[in-house]
């Protein structure tokens, strides 16, 4: 994996450095990565190609920079809304809308993620890693309040991890007629009842 993206050390070099990011996003997102190049990209952004080398070292570093920070970012609101939640169900529920409603808002986004897998097989695998740890310490304390069942946590994170990435992509992006409400009250019946009929 090449090094990190050079940190900018001015205010002035934070704005180019986030103009880039975002001109890559549109681009990127737009075109896909192997139709956009590094010179759409600062033609975006309203810089000269030389520039973009002072901060990424090629278009895969900056689409790696990209996905991580869509990762950090989403996890980050994420874990607010598990904070503000009663309980785990709750959590659950508020979470899976976000993440529907973030890929029908964001669908340039998440194409980016989805195309990181053949860009940087490393990375991409971080993003998920990364959300399927957070899920795992949210799943240990729902447990240990009693709001959840014991079993293999690891599994189960993967588990809903891959509900919320199926759902996001077809209901986010495939089927945006589909009122979200209405997809996450199946999810949530499913969650909490199961699908094996009652008394069978």
């Amino acid at each position: 994996m090449a090094k990190a993206s050079s940190a900018p050390r001015t205010s002035r070099g934070e704005k180019t450095h986030r103009r880039l990011l975002d001109a890559a996003r549109i681009e990127i997102g737009s075109k896909g990565f192997a139709e956009a190049s590094v010179s759409s990209i600062t033609r975006q952004a309203g810089v000269g190609q030389g520039t973009f080398y002072i901060y990424f070292e090629s278009k895969e570093e900056i689409m790696r920079t990209l996905v991580l920070e869509m990762g950090r970012d989403l996890r980050q609101q994420l874990s607010d809304i598990n904070s503000s939640a009663p309980n785990r169900m709750a959590a659950e529920r508020a979470g899976l809308r976000h993440f529907i409603a973030f890929a029908r808002e964001n669908p340039d986004l998440y194409r980016i993620v989805q195309e990181a897998q053949f860009v940087d097989d490393k990375v991409y695998r971080a993003y998920f890693e990364e959300f399927a740890s957070g899920y795992r310490k949210a799943l240990e304390l729902a447990v240990e309040a009693g709001e959840m069942s014991k079993g293999d946590l690891e599994v189960r994170a993967w588990l809903l991890l891959g509900i919320g990435r199926s759902m996001g992509e077809v209901y986010g992006l495939w089927r945006t007629d589909v009122d979200i409400d209405y997809v996450v009250d199946i999810i949530m019946d499913i969650l909490e009842n199961g699908v094996k009929a009652h008394g069978s």
